[in-house]
């Protein structure tokens, strides 16, 4: 080995570079040494007499690089330098080792963290030359073993002191105590939460976590981690993905509007007693099934005919839905009025009333709204095929608004009279000959309703 400085500087270069681009924390120190001889070195030119030196020879630098390969193991290498003083005014004798080193370290997490280290390689001991320093006869293969404890200052940086015990296997041949004080810095995936799990295996690297977890916390304790939780702040099981079904309803208490009663998906887990889709809590009813126009409440029915008031035409009598609530016009007199009517006729393309048989008619037509007087009609207009379809529409009408017009005129009540325009959409008998085309220019009283 001609020259041991070279190769440790590239073997520590090489450290640095990875330690920037690999995903694996690496530690990195640097610090002073101390050398005390153990033993006489014999053989060769650059033997060693114990008791020509100190005890203890400080020097710099201390220099390794470790990369920790599975739990508390790490594998490295280190270099350092040193002269060891001579007390008899001999030559002091330089020394320098490059080793590769198995270190393991106890309680990495804590504070203090005691290791284990143990290796092999190569140190120069040269009193000789200066010049020849690191020269093949200068250098001897050792091993060592050795123990030391690491102390944090923060995130990445730490301090240590450690002291190896070491052996040389040949010439020069003998045994040398090494202590170590210095700093680390770590470099790697690093721990930014502070939770003991490094960022790499960390699934939630800025919170810290549990490590049963992958470094995610569990918030609210119920074993699902947050990261995983539905509602990670509120209890809940596995199958409810971590939230919370306090009533049992199937519906999760954060969708759940009547949490803490039991109740339907549909209705967002609110109850509905009376299945009218009204919520309870909304429903004036609860129990009886309404309208939602009503509050939920059904719409009263005074006469019990199956016709809420709201739509009945006749609240306190008894009807029928085809009545809007009231009872049906008799038949007699329904066809009384129709009898009567038959003598309403018009002229051709004309909604005029004329002729003294017409006027009779309609007075008779008042007469008997004045004996029902609970009487309510409909005066239904039509009209002969002469002219178009959409001229016999409004004719018709008009033809029904006259008679309602002239009843009005004779006082009837307004309000019991309604009209509707047919057209010639319904004839009597046909619509071929003169004589049909003439009756079907009339107006009829279809619909009678009792109030």
């Amino acid at each position: 080995m001609k020259n041991l400085k070279l190769i440790a500087l590239l073997f520590l270069l090489n450290g640095v570079v990875q330690a920037q681009t690999s995903d694996n924390p690496w530690l990195i120190s640097a610090g002073i040494n101390g050398i005390g001889l153990q033993s006489d070195f014999t053989g060769g030119d650059n033997a060693l007499i114990k008791d020509n030196y100190k005890t203890m020879s400080l020097g710099v630098p201390s220099l390794s690089v470790y990369r920790s390969v599975f739990g508390g193991l790490s594998l490295g290498a280190q270099f350092s330098m040193n002269n060891i003083k001579s007390e008899s005014g001999i030559a002091d004798a330089k020394f320098s080792s490059v080793d590769f080193a198995l270190k393991y370290g106890f309680s990495r997490d804590n504070k203090f963290s005691p290791y284990l280290k143990a290796g092999v390689g190569r140190s120069s001991i040269d009193r000789v030359d200066t010049n020849s320093f690191n020269a093949a006869s200068s250098a001897t293969d050792n091993y060592f073993a050795g123990a030391g404890v690491s102390v944090k200052l923060g995130d990445r940086f730490s301090a240590f002191v450690e002291t190896s015990y070491r052996s040389s296997l040949d010439n020069p041949e003998g045994n040398l105590l090494q202590s170590t004080l210095g700093v680390s810095f770590g470099l790697g995936s690093g721990d930014a939460d502070k939770d003991g799990i490094s960022d790499k295996k960390d699934k939630c690297p800025d919170v810290p976590g549990l490590k049963e977890f992958e470094g995610c916390p569990d918030t609210d304790e119920d074993g699902i981690p947050d990261n995983l939780d539905g509602c990670p702040e509120e209890a809940g099981p596995e199958e409810n993905n971590g939230c919370p079904d306090t009533d049992g309803d199937g519906v999760l208490d954060k969708d759940d509007a009547c949490v803490d009663v039991v109740g339907l998906v549909e209705l967002n887990g609110c109850p509905d007693t009376d299945a009218d889709g009204i919520i309870d809590s909304e429903d004036e009813c609860p129990e009886e099934a309404g309208d939602a126009e009503n509050k939920g409440c059904p719409w009263p029915d005074t006469d019990s005919d199956g016709v809420a008031d709201k739509d009945d035409a006749c609240p306190e009598e008894a009807g029928t839905a085809e009545g809007n609530g009231c009872p049906d016009t008799p038949k007699d007199l329904l066809d009384k009025m129709n009898g009567i009517g038959s003598n309403i006729m018009f002229a051709a393309e004309s909604s005029k009333l004329m002729g003294k048989k017409v006027l009779a008619a309609i007075g008779e037509i008042k007469r008997v709204l004045d004996e029902n007087p609970n009487a309510k009609i409909i005066i239904e207009g039509h009209a002969s095929s002469d002219g178009s379809t959409q001229y016999n529409e409004a004719l018709s009408l008009r033809r029904a608004e006259s008679v309602q017009a002239k009843l009005i005129e004779l006082g009837a009540d307004s309000s019991r009279i309604e009209v509707k325009s047919f057209g010639e959409s319904m004839p009597i008998d046909g619509d071929d000959s003169r004589q049909s085309r003439t009756k079907n220019r009339r107006v009829e009283f279809k619909s009678m309703l009792l109030n």
